[in-house]
């Protein structure tokens, strides 16, 4: 019985910053994502470095799919808003297509549009139902495990961006975005809070009200996908430096 009351009242609050919903799968994240990369690299060779960053990433897309199956099968599924379209699902349904081919363009593009999108899901978490809900699981493993892959790459295949690829996603971005407006006009819908800001605490709430948040994220995302980019420049400085000595 007290069992059931505890899902009773943590399956409709909202997550709030701050708590422990929202810390705790963080920490995780960062330990799991330590050691994952550690395992790899010091464990696997390249095919079964690849094999299971690929199954991870599979992981991540089946457990998007498995969640919308499960919306749908509760009879309330609205395509003017469950359709996984917001960028960090729409990430997560694609992101094995990368990891089955591991193109250094496609590598350059979703290194930014990643970090950029789920910085913000992070900080601020727009999850209606708490744990121990499946969208309290679909949103940490979508969001966090996105970012680990890209992360993987990045230290276990060694890729890494050079200053073109920040212009290369920005106007790959301006392809969804493009996609999405025209959708959101088509369904009458909201997908990527293009035509109104997401009920929770965001960062959006401090860049005024509709249409300016967006004109502000689009003037800001050069600048912020150069802050992206810093650490990686300044490593590649380092290392060309200390090959020149």
């Amino acid at each position: 019985m007290s069992f059931l009351i505890y899902n009773a009242i943590f399956l409709f609050i909202r997550v709030a910053m701050g708590s422990f919903e929202h810390i705790v799968p963080i920490l995780l994240a960062i330990l799991f994502c330590v050691l994952f990369i550690r395992y790899a690299n010091r464990k696997l060779n390249e095919s079964q470095q690849h094999s299971m960053l690929h199954f991870f990433a599979l992981f991540i897309c089946l457990t998007v799919v498995a969640f919308h199956i499960y919306k749908i099968s509760l009879g309330n599924y609205s395509i003017k808003t469950d359709l996984p379209l917001f960028l960090c699902s729409f990430l997560g349904l694609i992101i094995p297509v990368f990891t089955y081919y591991r193109k250094l363009w496609m590598y350059e593009i979703l290194l930014f549009w990643i970090i950029a999108g789920t910085t913000q899901a992070i900080l601020t978490p727009d999850i209606s139902e708490g744990f121990p809900s499946f969208n309290f699981f679909r949103y940490w493993l979508v969001h966090l495990g996105i970012i680990i892959i890209m992360l993987y790459a990045t230290f276990v295949f060694k890729m890494k961006p050079i200053f073109k690829s920040i212009f290369k996603s920005f106007f790959a971005l301006q392809l969804y975005v493009i996609f999405m407006v025209i959708l959101n006009f088509i369904l009458n819908a909201n997908y990527s809070y293009l035509n109104r800001k997401p009920e929770s605490a965001s960062v959006l709430d401090y860049l005024g009200e509709w249409p300016f948040y967006i004109i502000v994220v689009q003037l800001i995302l050069i600048p912020y996908f150069l802050l992206i980019y810093l650490p990686f420049y300044i490593v590649e400085k380092k290392r060309k430096k200390s090959l020149s000595k």
